[in-house]
C-alpha cells in the first residue's frame, strides 16, 4: 500500500523525514518495503528554464525552420534552431538546455549540441507536450511576459512533488490500511518518546443540511450482513474532472482520477479507511434504498460490463425494483455516476467481513473496498466519513445537502473488554515495563484502562482493532509500540530438557535428503493446495476423499492434495517448457484425505494427514558428454534409488512383499509392503495424470508412506553382526521357466527350501528368445551359502543345490539348462 508523506503529515503533524518515519513504522510492525520520490511530471521539469527570444530569423536552408537567439540568464544568449510555426522574437519560452532529459511516455531522450542543416543548435525551445505539462504539440509553449529569463520553469507551473512510503500491511491489521491508520501508529510511538504530538482527524464541524428535500427511506433487511448503513443526499452537483490538488493526491498513491464525485470517495477510502459508494439518485427507482439479498441465479451487470450470477447469500444494495450494487465490493453499471448526474446519494456502511469475503470469493471480485470490508472496518468511522464526503463534494462539485444523515444501526458495536494481568505482561515479554509507560501506550492506541484489582486491568479496545481480542493481543500491542528493539536478549535461557522421540524425524529426513542430493536429486517444495480436478475421474484417487476448501482463492487452489504426484508433475512441466528436461526431483510433504464413513461421531477424525516422500525421474540418467552416452532413465533407475533409500533406513528388502500395480496412476509399477503396511509405490506414470499436468515426456515416480517407515525403523534396534569366520560359497543355476513366473517366486521358494544355509539369492541375467520356445524365459540365478559354525563341504553344498533343483522342477516346472 502506498502512503503519501504529505498526506500522512496532515494526520500526524511531525517534522520527521521519510527515512525516520519508515524506521518507526517498521519497528511497530508496519513494514516499509520502499521509499521513492513522486513527481506529477516525469523528470520534475529539471533542466527547463525560462528563455526570452531576442531574435528570430528564417533558417538559410529551410522553408519552415527558424534560427533564434534566446536569453536564458547566462553569460551569452543561446543559438537554437526551432521548427515551431508560432515562435517569434520577444516571446518568453521554455528552453531545455544541453544535458536536460525529456520524456515522451516511457521513452527518454537527452538534449545535446546539434547541427541542423548546417546551423548549430544549443538547446530546444519546448512545446507543452515536450515539457509534459499539456498535450499541446502544434507549437511552442509561450509564457506570460513577466516571466524572468533564467528562472526554473517549475516555478511557473503547478507541479506536485511528494515522497511515497510503500508499506506491507499484514492481514490482521485492517486498521492500518489507510493514511489515518498508519498515522495512529506513528503518533502512538512518538508519544512514548515524549514528543508532543497527537492524531489530527479531519474536522466536520461545518456540516449542515442546506435544505430538507423529499424523504429517502432506507430499509435494512439483513442486519447480520450489514452492521451499520448510512447515507446522505447532495443535489445540484456538477460532475467534472477533480481539481488539481485532488488528482495529484490520488495519482501519487497510484490511483487513477475518474471524476470529482468518485475521486472524493476514493480520497476518503485511502485517507480514513472507510469505503464509500456514490449512486446517481435519478437511477434509484422508487426513491428507496433496500439492503437485502436476492434469489439465487439473479443476473447482475457490474461497472466493468460483466454480467454475473448472484447467490442467495450475496448482499445487494437495491432500489425498489432491482439491485444497484454488490454491497462492499462493486457497483452496478446502471446506477453509477455519469457526466449527466446532478443528484448523488452517498453510501457509508459497515458490512460483515464474512459475508463480504464469501461473496468476493464466489464472484472472483477483489476491490480496494472489499479488501477492507473483508478484514473489518470501523463502525464509528461511518458517520464522520459520510459528513466529510458531503462537505468535499460541495467543495469540488457544488450543490447542497438536502437530507439529514440517514443512519441505520440496529445493534451498536461496543468496545471489546479484555482482562489483562499486568504481571503476565512482564512474563510474556521477558522484561519489566514501567506501569505508567504501559498505560500511556494503551491510551495512545485509543484503548481505555480501568483497574479491577491490584495487578489486573480491563482494557477496552476500539471497534476498528478487530485483531485485538485476547490478553496476548493486548500484550503484543504494548510490545510493538514499546519497541521490540528495547527488549533485551537475556544472558541465559531457562528451558526444560525433554527426551527426544525416536527415531528423530528431522534427522532421518536430512539423512535421506543428503543421500538423494549426493545422487543428483534436487529438492522441491510445493503448495499443499492444488486443483480438485486433478483427482476426479481416476481409480487411483477417489474424488470424494479430496479435502476441498469452502472459499478457495481460485479454482487452481481449491483442494488439499491427496498425493505429491501432481506438484512434481507441475515442476517437470515448468522445467521442460524451459528446455530443462533431464530431472531428478524429490519432495518431503504431506498428503490429505477425507473419509466420510469413518469415525462418524468425531468429524475431525474423518480427516487424515500423512507424511510422504516423493521421487520424480525423467529424461536422461546423466548429462550427455563425449564419454557418457545419453542413456534414458527407466523403471529400474527409479527402483534402484528406492531400494537404496530403504537399505539406508535399515529395512530388509528380503522381508518385504512386492506386488505389481497397474492402473490410471502407474501403467506399470510395484508396491513394497512390510508387515501388511505399504512402504512405497513406484512406477511409470500413466498418461492420464501426465496429460492433466501438461507433461509431454515419460516420468518415473515413487511415493513413500513416511509415517509407516518411521514406525518400522523405530521398532528395529541397531545390532552388531560380526564378519563371518568361515567363507561363503556361491553357486549358479540357469532356470528355464514359464514367462509368468516372477523372480520373487524363485527367491521365496529358495529360502523356504534351504533356509538354514542360504544367505542371499540374486538375479544376474534374464534371457527371452525364439530358441527357448513360446512363453518361456531363462533366469540366471546366483545363490550364496554360508555356515556360521564351520566350513561348508562339497557334500553339504551339493545337497542344498539338489534340493533347490528339485523344488524348482516340482513347484515351478523349471528346466535346468
Amino acid at each position: 500500500m502506498n502512503i503519501s508523506l504529505k498526506w500522512l503529515k496532515e494526520y500526524a503533524p511531525v517534522t520527521l523525514d521519510a527515512g525516520e518515519i519508515a524506521r518507526i513504522l517498521t519497528n511497530t510492525g508496519i513494514e516499509v518495503s520502499d521509499i521513492r520520490e513522486h513527481e506529477s511530471i516525469k523528470g520534475g521539469l529539471r533542466g527547463l528554464v525560462v528563455g526570452e527570444v531576442l531574435e528570430c530569423v528564417p533558417h538559410p536552408d529551410s522553408d519552415h525552420l527558424h534560427v533564434t537567439r534566446v536569453d536564458v540568464g547566462g553569460d551569452a544568449p543561446l543559438q537554437i534552431v526551432c521548427g515551431a510555426p508560432n515562435v517569434a522574437a520577444g516571446q518568453k519560452v521554455v528552453v531545455a538546455t544541453i544535458g536536460t532529459t525529456l520524456y515522451r511516455g516511457d521513452e527518454a531522450f537527452t538534449i545535446k549540441r546539434a547541427r541542423v542543416r548546417g546551423v548549430e543548435s544549443h538547446g530546444m525551445i519546448c512545446s507543452g507536450e515536450e515539457t509534459g505539462t499539456s498535450d499541446e504539440r502544434d507549437g511552442i509553449l509561450v509564457l506570460p511576459p513577466d516571466a524572468t529569463p533564467g528562472a526554473e520553469f517549475k516555478n511557473y507551473h503547478d507541479m506536485y512533488e511528494d515522497t511515497i512510503i510503500e508499506v506491507e500491511i499484514t492481514p490482521n491489521r485492517a486498521d492500518a490500511a489507510s493514511h489515518v491508520g498508519v498515522a495512529r501508529d506513528l503518533v502512538a510511538f512518538l508519544r512514548q518518546e515524549h514528543e508532543e504530538t497527537s492524531l489530527a482527524l479531519p474536522v466536520t464541524d461545518a456540516f449542515r443540511v442546506d435544505r430538507v428535500g423529499a424523504p429517502l427511506p432506507v430499509l435494512l433487511e439483513r442486519p447480520a450482513a450489514c452492521r451499520r448503513y448510512a447515507g446522505i443526499r447532495v443535489e445540484g452537483v456538477t460532475v467534472k474532472p477533480s481539481p488539481a490538488w485532488l488528482q495529484h493526491r490520488l495519482r501519487a498513491i497510484g490511483q487513477h482520477p475518474i471524476n470529482n464525485v468518485v475521486d472524493v470517495t476514493n480520497y476518503i477510502l485511502f485517507g480514513l479507511g472507510q469505503p464509500l459508494h456514490a449512486f446517481d439518485m435519478a437511477k434509484i427507482k422508487g426513491g428507496k434504498v433496500i439492503v437485502k439479498s436476492v434469489a439465487r441465479g439473479t443476473r447482475f451487470v457490474t461497472l466493468d460490463g460483466v454480467e454475473r450470477e448472484l447467490h442467495e447469500d450475496d448482499l445487494l444494495i437495491c432500489n425498489a425494483e432491482e439491485p444497484m450494487c454488490i454491497a462492499g465490493i462493486f457497483g452496478g453499471l446502471e446506477s453509477g455516476i455519469s457526466p449527466s448526474t446532478t443528484t448523488v446519494f452517498i453510501e457509508s456502511a459497515c458490512f460483515d467481513p464474512v459475508f463480504t469475503r464469501k461473496t468476493s470469493r464466489r464472484l472472483g471480485l477483489s476491490t480496494d473496498a472489499s479488501f477492507r470490508y473483508e478484514r473489518g472496518t470501523d463502525p464509528d468511522m461511518v458517520i464522520p466519513a459520510l459528513k466529510l464526503a458531503a462537505l468535499m463534494i460541495k467543495e469540488v462539485a457544488g450543490g447542497e445537502i438536502t437530507s439529514p444523515v440517514i443512519d441505520v444501526y440496529p445493534e451498536p458495536v461496543a468496545r471489546a473488554e479484555i482482562l489483562v494481568n499486568l504481571s503476565r505482561v512482564d512474563r510474556l515479554l521477558g522484561k519489566s515495563i514501567d506501569r505508567g509507560r504501559i498505560f500511556r501506550i494503551l491510551l495512545a492506541l485509543d484503548m481505555s484502562v480501568d483497574f479491577v484489582g491490584e495487578d489486573e486491568v480491563i482494557v477496552r479496545v476500539p471497534p476498528y482493532r478487530v485483531d485485538v481480542r485476547r490478553e496476548a493481543d493486548v500484550i503484543e500491542e504494548i510490545a510493538r509500540v514499546h519497541g521490540y528493539n528495547h527488549i533485551e536478549i537475556p544472558g541465559k535461557l531457562h528451558a526444560a530438557l525433554n527426551p527426544s522421540v525416536k527415531p528423530n524425524n528431522f534427522k532421518v529426513k536430512n539423512m535421506i535428503a543428503d543421500a538423494l542430493v549426493a545422487n543428483g536429486f534436487h529438492e522441491v517444495i510445493n503448495n499443499s493446495l492444488t486443483k480438485a480436478a486433478y483427482f476426479e475421474g481416476m481409480d487411483a484417487f477417489r474424488a470424494g476423499e479430496t479435502v476441498t476448501l469452502c472459499n478457495p482463492l481460485s479454482s487452481d487452489l481449491n483442494a488439499m492434495r491427496q498425493s505429491l504426484l501432481f506438484g512434481g508433475l507441475e515442476n517437470i512441466a515448468y522445467n521442460a517448457n524451459r528446455k530443462n528436461a533431464n530431472l531428478k526431483l524429490f519432495e518431503f510433504g504431506k498428503a490429505y484425505s477425507f473419509h466420510r464413513d469413518e469415525h462418524a461421531g468425531n468429524p475431525l477424525a474423518q480427516y487424515r494427514e500423512e507424511e510422504r516422500l516423493a521421487l520424480f525421474i525423467t529424461g536422461n540418467k546423466h548429462p550427455v558428454s563425449w564419454n557418457a552416452p545419453g542413456d534414458r532413465s527407466d523403471f529400474f533407475t527409479l527402483k534402484g534409488y528406492c531400494e537404496m533409500i530403504l537399505a539406508r533406513l535399515g529395512l530388509d528388502l528380503d522381508e518385504m512383499d512386492v506386488d505389481d500395480v497397474a492402473g490410471d496412476l502407474f501403467r506399470e509399477g510395484a508396491r513394497y509392503s512390510l508387515g501388511g503396511k505399504p512402504v512405497v509405490a513406484l512406477g511409470i506414470v500413466h498418461k492420464t495424470p501426465l496429460k492433466r499436468a501438461d507433461v509431454q515426456q515419460e516420468v518415473f515416480h515413487a511415493e513413500f508412506t513416511w509415517d509407516n517407515i518411521l514406525e518400522k525403523i523405530a521398532a528395529r534396534p541397531v545390532t552388531y553382526k560380526p564378519v563371518p569366520r568361515y567363507p561363503s560359497v556361491k553357486r549358479d543355476l540357469a532356470l528355464l521357466l514359464d514367462e509368468r513366473v516372477t523372480f520373487k517366486e524363485v527367491r521365496d521358494l529358495a529360502f523356504v527350501t534351504a533356509r538354514s544355509l542360504l544367505k542371499s539369492v540374486s538375479l544376474f541375467d534374464v534371457y527371452e528368445g525364439e530358441r527357448l520356445g513360446a512363453g518361456k524365459k531363462s533366469y540366471a540365478v546366483s545363490f550364496t551359502l554360508l555356515d556360521e559354525g564351520q566350513t561348508l563341504t562339497d557334500k553339504q553344498i551339493d545337497r542344498v543345490m539338489n534340493k533347490l533343483v528339485n523344488a524348482y522342477k516340482q513347484q515351478l516346472h523349471a528346466t535346468i539348462r
